[in-house]
């Protein structure tokens, strides 16, 4: 008979979890427990990748400087100055356990540019067949603020959906997520699994460390964009790495299809605890049936470590969709009218007719939101217009924000913004005409248009089939979530 299934097995682990925020000495006893956890967890047979942070924060140890500065050359100076003492404190302990691992540096821009993309991936699946332990850092001495991650948290997220990890483990100073604030509620309950991620508002007042970038903020954004992509995200203390095993084989043995729930509004405010006097078990087919989009479990029954599962989306978003929506900072966006989306979700490309305004400034195969802009609003544009031109307006233009549009995803143009504006709401056959060339008779291809899990009328996704690439888009990235201030977004 077969065993279970080996696993792909991200663990993330912030500064101030392997740093200690007064002295910055390593912590050295969480730093070997983790090792022998990765160990035994490659010995059983999964894949293994660290997240780690603390570049910054052994260097400040290793200069003997007592704060974390805050001008950016400096901090850059001391992430390569401790990115070395790192690397040397993991290579040194996992040595002991005859153990091989590898430096990944990576920052925003080697996600952006699909080549290096891919090319990052292909090297981290061959360490893995290798046997090797990638240790995966952002590459703090180059990233300046518009190249940033922001945190490893996002980080994280973006390499366990790159290689199609089963889990990712995101280590923190709490347990988990509690349905009230532990603190001023004696009868909170621990949240075990969330089924349903767009409908947790989570109390976040457990902020980053001194040393560190994150918090449980960051933790919540990184597991929604981890289970788009089918990663189920784990949130566990990080003072007790041994968990993690505990936790691998407990979600080994009882895996079974998830329920997820549908949304419904949250009655209760999750909140984050850092209290680990209580222990519950996670609940599997025979534990107690799930309350909205969130279970909770007595303590009575103890089988497994507190910690919070999200169960990754039924319909998870991968490969080049996931990039278009994730890896790029979008430079524009592109208004289209509904009966374009419709024709977008029957598999069709985005073709100029569609296109009722366009906002920013952006060159060809670059990304852009695409917002849907209801009958009404459109009307109210037109009508708008024509009385401004009637008035005998001068400069009366067709741009600018749409109120009320709502973001259903990204897409990469054919067209840069100036040759969309000049285009839009035209025939294809009428494109040479303006432009004096066409280059595709789409706006945007369809293999090139992804959605937010969650849009409306957004089916199953089909299985990714290849396409032509375009290797040179993407230029100048940042927060992947960061939206239009035209329109709202799908969740």
């Amino acid at each position: 008979m077969r065993g279970p299934r080996p696993l792909g097995v991200v663990i993330k682990l912030g500064t101030s979890s392997i740093v200690d925020e007064k002295t910055h000495e390593p912590l050295l006893s969480i730093l070997t427990s983790i090792v022998e956890t990765a160990v035994k967890l490659r010995k059983d047979g999964h894949k293994v990748i660290i997240v780690s942070s603390g570049a910054i924060g052994v260097g400040l140890r290793r200069m003997d400087v007592e704060k974390r500065p805050k001008h950016i050359s400096k901090l850059q100076a001391l992430a390569a100055i401790g990115q070395c003492r790192l690397m040397s404190l993991w290579d040194g302990l996992f040595t002991h356990l005859r153990q091989p691992i590898a430096q990944i540096l990576l920052t925003r821009s080697d996600i952006a540019d699909r080549s290096r993309y891919l090319n990052a991936q292909r090297t981290i699946h061959e360490l893995l067949d290798m046997g090797v332990i990638p240790i995966v850092n952002e590459n703090d001495t180059l990233a300046v603020s518009e190249i940033k991650f922001g945190d490893n948290d996002t980080l994280s997220a973006i390499t366990a959906a790159m290689l199609h990890a089963d889990l990712l483990f995101l280590m923190t100073d709490v347990d988990c997520l509690y349905d009230k604030n532990p603190r001023t509620h004696p009868d909170a309950q621990p949240i075990e699994v969330v089924e349903d991620i767009g409908s947790l508002v989570a109390d976040v007042s457990s902020a980053g460390s001194s040393l560190g970038t994150g918090g449980m903020s960051t933790k919540i954004v990184a597991a929604r964009l981890a289970t788009s992509a089918g990663v189920t995200t784990v949130i566990t203390r990080s003072s007790n790495p041994g968990n993690i095993a505990n936790i691998v084989a407990h979600i080994q043995a009882n895996r079974s299809p998830p329920s997820h729930a549908a949304a419904k509004p949250a009655h209760n405010t999750p909140s984050c605890s850092s209290s680990s006097d209580t222990e519950c078990a996670t609940p599997t087919h025979d534990t107690p049936a799930a309350t909205g989009p969130f279970r909770r479990t007595k303590t009575a029954a103890r089988q497994t470590p507190l910690h919070t599962r999200f169960l990754p989306s039924a319909h998870p978003v991968r490969d080049r969709y996931f990039w278009i929506l994730h890896g790029l900072r979008p430079h524009g966006t592109l208004y289209i009218d509904q009966g374009a989306y419709k024709a977008l979700l029957d598999k069709a490309g985005l073709l100029p007719v569609g296109v009722v305004g366009v906002e920013g400034t952006f060159a060809q195969h670059e990304a852009v939101r695409l917002c849907v802009v209801d009958r009404a609003a459109i009307a109210a544009r037109a009508a708008g217009l024509a009385a401004a031109a009637a008035a005998g307006a001068d400069g009366v233009a067709d741009g600018g924000v749409w109120e009320g549009a709502v973001e259903v995803g990204r897409a990469l143009t054919n067209y840069s913004s100036a040759e969309v504006v000049r285009i839009r709401g035209r025939q294809s056959v009428e494109i040479e005409r303006l432009l004096g060339y066409a280059d595709s008779e789409y706006v945007a291809q369809r293999e090139s248009i992804s959605f937010f899990a969650g849009a409306a009328g957004v089916r199953p996704s089909r299985p990714v089939t290849p396409v032509r690439e375009v290797v040179d888009s993407g230029r100048g990235i940042g927060r992947y979530e960061a939206e239009g201030a035209g329109c709202s977004r799908w969740e």
